[in-house]
Parts: C-alpha cells; structure tokens; sequence
C-alpha cells in the first residue's frame, strides 16, 4: 500500500511529521505495509516557518489510481498554504481519490482544500475551531456540514479542528488502512495509550 502525503507551500511541520512516524513504525515495526510517499508541487517545499523538505514527487508525477489514501496536513494563510491547496491541480486530484473512494485525511485548515475541491458539500466535516470559528464558517460556505468535534469523519474522509489532533488523525486513517487491532499495537508502541493486557 501507498499513502500520497501532500506537502503544501506553507504547510506546518507538526502536523506532517506525524504521518512519517505513526506509518513508519507501523510497517517497521508492525507488518504494516504502507509505504509513505511525499509530494509538492515543488521538489522542495518550504513549510510555514521556513524550513525547506525535499519531496519524493512532484503533483504532475502523482495519479489517485497509484495510491491508497492520500493525507493532507494543514497551514498557515501567510505563508502561502491556499496558493497550492486551492491549485486546480491539487483540487482534481482530491476529486480523484474521493471518485475512488480512498481515504483522505486532513488536519486542521487543510479541510478547507476539501471543501474549495467540492467533495464535503452535504458531508459532515471540521477545521479550526478557534479565532471565532471563522475557519469553520469558510468551510460551511463550501456547503459542508460543520461539526465543531476534534475529529469528524464521514465515509472515506477524515477532517480535524486543530494542529493537536494531527496523531489522531494520522492513528484513524491507520486504521482505515490496516485494521484497529494494528493501530492500537502503534499507538500503544508510540506511547499514546496505556498498554493493553
């Protein structure tokens, strides 16, 4: 299996990070084979406070049908971040894999990607929550039914409100992938939950 993770201009480290590390020890140490592959529309991608990460893909070298499930992290107006996730080409491509019905997880603003793409329109979704809910007002205007909870998930599709939730989200859509028994061995390995037993 193959994740496809998005790396906007602007884009926040924190809420990247995550997917690296819940699906590296997930097919490290946990036989789960999904292979995480980054992607931009540059080959490098300057985040929100600067710091450049090299890609392994560029958009125009990426199709839906050679993935999985895709993961979109969120970030920062300032820095650029709806210049790329508003692109028409990382909007087709959301079209595609929610067309295919695969998973796609985004954290924080990166649901409104979703909603400017058009696949929440009479879904249940979320993003961030604070600054008066303007973020979520935006997202209800793309026509998607807002829930103001840490996590909403509708489907094939996983939105959250805030850059604490990333683990959370990337441990959903583990178990979308691999199975809740095999998420719950990462998440206890990783420290998230006490061990069971």
């Amino acid at each position: 299996m193959k994740l496809l993770l998005f790396c906007a201009k602007g884009f926040e480290t924190m809420e990247f990070s995550v997917f690296v590390d819940v699906f590296g020890w997930a097919r490290n140490d946990h036989a789960c084979p999904v292979e995480v592959v980054t992607c931009g529309f540059a080959k490098t991608v300057v985040s929100a406070f600067g710091v450049p990460v090299a890609v392994d893909k560029t958009i125009d070298a990426v199709s839906a049908e050679d993935y999985d499930a895709l993961a979109l992290p969120g970030g920062f107006e300032e820095f650029g971040f709806y210049d790329e996730t508003y692109h028409w080409k990382l909007l087709t491509l959301l079209n595609d894999f929610d067309r295919l019905q695969k998973p796609i997880a985004s954290v924080c603003v990166a649901a409104l990607a979703l909603g400017k793409s058009g696949i929440l329109k009479n879904r249940r979704a979320t993003t961030y929550h604070l600054d008066g809910g303007r973020r979520q007002r935006q997202l209800a205007a793309f026509g998607a039914q807002v829930v103001n909870e840490r996590i909403v998930i509708d489907g094939s599709l996983i939105t959250s409100y805030c850059p604490e939730t990333a683990p959370d989200v990337a441990f959903e859509l583990l178990k979308m992938l691999c199975g809740e028994s095999k998420m719950l061995e990462v998440k206890e390995a990783l420290g998230f939950c006490p061990p069971r037993g």
